[in-house]
């Protein structure tokens, strides 16, 4: 049997595997977030590990004798967070998540300070990476940096607790902007401009290597019968792009999660950090990926449900439906940025803005406004890809919001785009972790016989008269962006 931990912003998703990866029992944990100052974006890291051993315990509780079986654990997460701990392991803060956007100016000083960032990171500094995360505490929070002995990822701080080890792989590495990703390696210079050294990093494997031991007494209180070998894992794209079995060239996803992602794999280095594209190892050897980025695509979702009045996301849905295409064409227009921006503006200033107010403007529209607003920040993703010389020909969609049919026929109209639902893509990133363990495990087996695309359920292709109407309104949407931008 084999483990798949998926650490994600809103809960934590736990799925175990057969050899032949059949499904044999999930379970799940919810995380909250807190918001202490605008701008924030924090966790404690203890929840993470409450709600792992809640969810692990669960499948204990179900499925005693097959997880008696466990031979792997693999491990995803939510990218880019920073867990500083002492040297006695401990932690010393709240994490700084993915998406806190406090640290703008020590993106310019950080370019300022390596002007070869880009050609050693193939990104741009952006505030959800996590060396100018570093720097603010260095500026901020000067006697915490002082005892910062190690700096770890979100799920490899769940790593530490797992096996005792500090490691971590290279898709998650990537996101640090302290790995020369042409190298695969620690870059000493990224780190020296944050004032941080290679004994403050955890060792790097690749995804599919082994990446640490089971702890013997979790093993026991798990009622473990043998040793288990953790998978280096992956950042949580990566890891849904093996669940989705995106490896190879050409092959791509786009993910609706708490942030909306579009994905493509390459077979080569090939940065493009002028289009605000991100450039960054894949999670098996020898491949990388490149990625556009909106940091809140189905979170707007929530915001909205709640907002509004909704009893649920469904309730939501079905209210858009009925409005009709008439009515939503009268819609207000819908900048989906409510934690800032990342692809393709790099903007942490920007804000949601609703344009195009009425008096008759219900909350059906409202509501249909942020599902396209957030299909339009994809769009713009995938024309940055596209300008970059990325190929996609079809795309999987995986997350919370590929649950929604009508959410996706939008989404492939806007982007003329086919879009394939596949089965068990709510559980992308999850099964992309245990397929990992198989790999770290079972070392005879190929990345082919593994990582396979899961069986298309459906292929969902653009219409020709959603994109009439979308078209025209997506041009006016880019413009309200540039129009607004220097009041934000």
């Amino acid at each position: 049997m084999y483990l798949g931990i998926d650490l994600g912003t809103s809960e934590v998703k736990v799925l175990l595997i057969d050899e032949g990866q059949r499904i044999v029992a999930s379970a799940h944990a919810p995380l909250g977030i807190s918001r202490p100052r605008p701008q924030c974006s924090e966790q404690d890291p203890a929840d993470w590990w409450r709600a792992t051993l809640a969810a692990v315990g669960a499948i204990a509780g179900t499925h005693p004798r097959e997880l008696a079986a466990l031979r792997g654990i693999g491990l995803s997460g939510q990218m880019h967070g920073a867990v500083l701990l002492d040297g006695d392991g401990a932690v010393l803060r709240p994490a700084i998540l993915w998406n806190d956007v406090r640290s703008g100016e020590e993106c310019v000083e950080l370019e300022r300070r390596m002007p070869q960032l880009r050609d050693i990171t193939g990104n741009l500094a952006m505030p959800g990476f996590t060396a100018p995360k570093l720097l603010w505490v260095a500026t901020h929070e000067a006697e915490l940096f002082a005892r910062t002995a190690k700096v770890l990822l979100p799920k490899d701080y769940l790593r530490f607790l797992l096996s005792g080890e500090y490691i971590s792989d290279l898709s998650d590495a990537s996101g640090t902007l302290w790995l020369d990703v042409r190298r695969r390696d620690w870059s000493d210079a990224m780190l020296d401009a944050c004032g941080l050294r290679r004994a403050h990093m955890p060792r790097l494997v690749e995804g599919s290597a082994p990446g640490g031991m089971l702890k013997p007494e979790l093993a026991r209180a798990w009622g473990v019968d043998g040793p288990v070998t953790l998978a280096g894992g992956a950042g949580d794209n990566a890891a849904s792009a093996v669940g989705m079995g995106a490896v190879a060239a050409g092959e791509g996803f786009i993910s609706l999660g708490t942030s909306g992602v579009f994905f493509a794999a390459s077979d080569a280095y090939r940065p493009n950090p002028a289009q605000g594209l991100h450039t960054f190892c894949h999670a098996l050897p020898g491949q990388w990926h490149q990625m556009g980025v909106m940091l809140s695509a189905a979170s707007c979702l929530r915001w909205v449900t709640q907002l509004c009045g909704f009893d649920d996301e469904e309730a939501l849905l079905r209210e858009v439906e009925l409005a009709g295409p008439e009515a939503r064409a009268a819609a207000p227009l819908f900048l989906p940025y409510l934690s800032g921006e990342r692809t393709p503006h790099n903007d942490p200033h920007a804000s949601g803005v609703w344009f195009g107010l009425r008096h008759d403007t219900g909350r059906a529209l409202l509501a249909y406004s942020v599902l396209e607003g957030v299909a339009f920040g994809l769009r713009d993703s995938y024309l940055a890809l596209r300008a970059a010389g990325g190929s996609v020909d079809v795309a999987a969609l995986v997350g919370g919001g590929s649950r929604s049919r009508y959410w996706a026929r939008l989404l492939a109209s806007a982007l003329d785009l086919p879009l394939t639902l596949n089965s068990g893509a709510h559980v992308g990133a999850a099964l992309g972790a245990a397929r990992l363990a198989l790999l770290a495990a079972n070392p005879q087996l190929s990345v082919d016989a593994v990582c396979f695309a899961p069986p298309v359920l459906e292929t969902l292709r653009p219409e020709a008269d959603w994109q009439a109407a979308l078209l025209p309104r997506f041009a006016r949407y880019q413009a309200l962006y540039l129009s607004l931008k220097p009041l934000f």
